[in-house]
Order: structure tokens, then C-alpha cells, then sequence
């Protein structure tokens, strides 16, 4: 029984490197059979990128993704003009881990963050283990997505949320407009009190703002590659919109999910931020060699909106903390309104960059994720791998979140200690605390509600197998000590 166990396991351990050598081959291949227009166009100047990464909008909060109730035109453009994932997910269920893999290609386990601020957040004497320590500054040592694009001669910014440390710049930024090591802004409305952002008049909105920075940015650099880096402060608390923007989701109808004006207006504001920065790109005729992304850090906040019919929402790791929406767009590159349904995540995101900029330097590259660029060629169509996640940290939950009966079986922790793996359709769950698993058939059960863990699927196997295999791998810390102030 031993020998066949680890037979298994060797076998889990094999196809997973298995996938990324043939993965990397066909990349090389993909190099020299797909990418001669684009060699073409980088003779003459590289493309440059405008990366939007919204803060806890959540996958149904978009016109695109299905809402009747929330207006998102430049958004869905976006979409409408390149490709939209169906299966897209941030790398964490909250802020700053999902960052600090979105800067690096890299799970949690590499960098250290977990979470945001400590990972014994929520009653001590609720947490059955001592959890692991979080760090809450990425390490400067690592390869990073604004550095890799400054050894490129490009001219990068940051408007908006950092979250990584105090000094973005640090990181390869040369401009910085808001970014520090700040969560969420003190206000929407001027002054702002943020130390890397000069106040404005009193009451200008702060997502205008980013915007007008960022316009700027571009004018100043429109004869050189340009790197724009647009995290926004919104959606996130406080919930702070424009006044001028309310009055008509008050008079709008609501739906059961979807029906606070206040946050509504939010996320117009953040669209039509979005809009003024491509009708910038398409003033001076850039649009042609500007790669356009557009996804955002983790779930829904459960106490403004629901992702349903996904469970859950920010800070849990059922679909509803963690699926997001994604949307990236090249004119003449990728073919406009395509969809792909294959599953992909966010630290695929600066592979994919590197691999649209210098395929060779891919193969050679330490990434976790993988491109995704052959799949907006239309190269490709499938992708054989499983997507993990880390989280061996506490999040306490809140009163006012919608989704707080979501919770595994946790009335006081949005998430316990927990990883997580993906595999075609299939996901499961595993809880440290007790050994609980979970594990759902995702295209017959998308709002996780029947559990078949025990019901002798192979799946399951495989799955066990698979995430302790990546456990191994990346050395991953699992909390096993026992909280000495824990009561029953």
C-alpha cells in the first residue's frame, strides 16, 4: 500500500514537471511560429502596457460579467476589444498577497505574504493553531513586474494602491502618485493625507485624479515605451462615491445581489476613470501598440455586493474570494470578443508580459505562473495544469458581510489556515485546524455547496496528491502548533 501511495506520488510529481517542460516548449515554439507580426512591430518600438488592477471588485461587478445593475462601458470595452476570461483568479482572497504575486510570478510560500498585517487577526481565543508569521514588505531581491520593464528602457508609473511597502520606487517605478504601504485611502474626497500624494482642491475625487496623473504620464512619455501600473483604490472601504453619480442607481432596480447606489456609483466612477485614460492612448494614436489589462485583486466586499452564484466573498477561498474577472486587449494582436475558459490566475500575468516583450527570456525565467500568451493568440485553447493557494494565516469575519454564512463552518474566521488547488474542473479545500477537506465538481456545483469529499472519486486522490506534491515543492509553512489561548 506504501509502495503504491508513493508511486502515485511520484507519478503527481512527474506530471506536473511533465507540464512545464512541454509548457516551455511549446512557449519556444509559440517564440518562432507566432510571434513574427509582433517582432515586426518591437523592431520599431516595443508596445507599451496599461495595467488596471481593481481593488476587491468582485467577479459579477461588471456590465460584461453579467450585472444588469452596475454600468461599466470602458470596462466591457476592454473585453469587447481583446479576450475575457471566464476562469480567472486573483492570487490571494485579499490585498497584499495577491500583489506581491502579481509582482513576482510567484505563490505565497516564495514571498512570505500571506495576508494583510499580522495572520493572528481576528479572537485569540477562537484559533485552534499559532499561525504562521506573515511578512508585510516584499523583498526587493525579488525579479519584479515594473523593474523587469525599466531594464527594458520603458518609463513606468504607479497611480493608486501599492500596498508592498512604503517606497514603490524602490521596486523600478520611476513615478509614483499614491502608492505606499497603505490599505485603503483616509478619503475618496481632498485632502487625502497621503503622504505620496500632492492634495488637490478640496473635495476633487481621488479616482479622477489617478486618472489625470496617469493621462499625464502618458503625454509626457508618448514618444517612448511606457509602462502604466493603475491599481485603484476603488472599490475598496471607505465607500466614498461621487455625489453627481448616485441619484440614478437610487432610481435604477435592484436586484437581491446587486443594490447599494453608493458602491454602484463607485465603480462607475472607476469606469469612467478607466475610459478617460484609453480616450488619452486613442488621442495619441497609441492604441495600436498599447497592450490593455484589466482585472482585480481578490473578491467582492460581502458587505456591498455578492458574486452570486459563487460562494463566498473577500477573504474567503471558495470561487467568491477568489474568482475575478480579466480582460486584456492588443488591436491587431488578439483577436476582439474572444472568450477562454481555461482557468488561469493572476501571477500568470508577468510571464505573459515578458513572454509578449522577450520570449527569450522566458525559458530561462523562475516564474510560478505560466504565459497565457499563446492563449490570446488563439495558439492554444486548453492548458493541463493545477492553480494552488496558500493561506495559513486567520481572517476574522465581520458584521455586515452578506456572505458571512459562507464560511466554512467559521462564524468568527472568514478563512481558517486553508490551501487550495485547482485541476480542471475540479477544486478542493483543505483546512488545517481539524483536517477538514472540501472538494467540488465546479461545472455542476459552481457555488460549492455539496461537498463529495469521501465519496471515493479519483479526483480526490488526485487532488490530495497534487496539492501535497506543490506543498513539498514549495516548501510551504503549515501551521501545527497549538494555540495556548484557544478555548472550546
Amino acid at each position: 500500500m506504501i509502495f503504491q501511495a508513493d508511486t502515485m506520488y511520484m507519478d503527481v510529481h512527474k506530471q506536473d514537471y511533465t507540464f512545464h517542460f512541454i509548457w516551455r516548449c511549446l512557449l519556444v515554439f509559440c517564440t518562432l511560429s507566432c510571434h513574427a507580426h509582433f517582432n515586426e512591430v518591437q523592431a520599431d518600438r516595443p508596445p507599451n502596457v496599461i495595467f488596471f488592477y481593481a481593488d476587491d471588485l468582485g467577479w459579477m461587478d461588471l456590465r460584461i460579467q453579467g450585472s444588469p445593475y452596475y454600468e461599466t462601458p470602458n470596462i466591457d470595452a476592454i473585453g469587447t476589444s481583446g479576450m475575457r476570461f471566464t476562469n480567472a483568479y486573483a492570487n490571494a482572497a485579499n490585498c497584499a498577497p495577491s500583489r506581491a504575486c502579481l509582482m513576482t510570478g510567484l505563490y505565497t510560500p516564495r514571498h512570505g505574504i500571506y495576508t494583510v498585517g499580522n495572520s493572528d487577526r481576528g479572537d485569540k481565543t477562537k484559533r485552534r493553531l499559532v499561525p504562521i508569521k506573515n511578512q508585510t514588505v516584499l523583498d526587493t531581491s525579488f525579479m519584479n513586474l515594473p523593474r523587469f520593464f525599466k531594464e527594458r528602457g520603458y518609463r513606468t508609473c504607479i497611480a493608486g494602491k501599492w500596498h508592498l511597502s512604503q517606497d514603490p520606487t524602490e521596486y523600478g517605478f520611476d513615478e509614483n502618485y499614491g502608492g505606499n504601504q497603505q490599505g485603503h485611502p483616509y478619503s475618496y474626497f481632498a485632502p487625502y493625507r497621503n503622504p505620496t500624494l500632492v492634495d488637490g482642491p478640496k473635495d476633487e475625487y481621488l479616482t479622477d485624479r489617478l486618472a489625470e496623473e496617469v493621462k499625464a504620464f502618458i503625454r509626457r512619455h508618448s514618444t517612448q515605451p511606457f509602462f502604466a501600473y493603475v491599481p485603484f483604490y476603488s472599490v475598496h472601504t471607505p465607500i466614498q462615491p461621487r455625489p453627481d453619480l448616485v441619484g440614478k442607481y437610487e432610481q435604477k432596480e435592484k436586484g437581491p445581489h446587486h443594490n447599494k447606489p453608493e458602491y454602484a456609483a463607485m465603480i462607475e466612477a472607476m469606469d469612467r476613470a478607466v475610459g478617460a485614460i484609453v480616450a488619452q492612448v486613442e488621442a495619441l494614436e497609441l492604441e495600436e501598440e498599447t497592450i490593455i489589462i484589466f482585472t482585480s485583486d481578490n473578491g467582492a466586499h460581502g458587505g456591498q455586493t455578492l458574486s452570486r452564484p459563487l460562494r463566498g466573498s473577500k477573504g474567503m477561498y471558495y470561487e467568491g474570494g477568489i474568482r475575478v474577472p480579466l480582460l486584456i486587449s492588443w488591436p491587431s494582436h488578439i483577436e476582439p470578443e474572444t472568450r477562454s475558459d481555461v482557468p488561469v490566475i493572476g501571477l500568470d500575468l508577468f510571464p505573459t508580459l515578458v513572454d509578449m516583450l522577450a520570449p527569450e527570456q522566458l525559458v530561462e525565467a523562475q516564474f510560478d505562473g505560466v504565459s497565457i500568451w499563446p492563449i490570446l493568440q488563439g495558439a492554444v485553447e486548453t492548458m493541463n495544469r493545477a492553480l494552488f493557494w496558500h493561506f495559513p494565516a486567520y481572517l476574522q469575519s465581520y458584521r455586515g458581510d452578506r456572505a458571512r454564512n459562507d464560511a466554512h463552518d467559521k462564524p468568527h474566521f472568514r478563512t481558517a489556515p486553508c490551501s487550495v488547488i485547482r485541476l480542471g474542473d475540479w477544486k478542493l479545500i483543505r483546512y488545517y485546524e481539524e483536517g477538514d477537506q472540501e472538494l467540488y465538481d465546479l461545472t455542476k456545483d459552481i457555488g460549492e455547496r455539496h461537498n463529495l469529499i469521501g465519496d471515493g472519486l479519483a479526483e480526490e486522490r488526485l487532488l490530495v496528491d497534487s496539492l501535497d506534491h506543490w506543498l513539498l515543492d514549495t516548501k510551504a509553512a503549515i501551521p501545527t502548533m497549538s494555540n495556548p489561548y484557544y478555548a472550546e
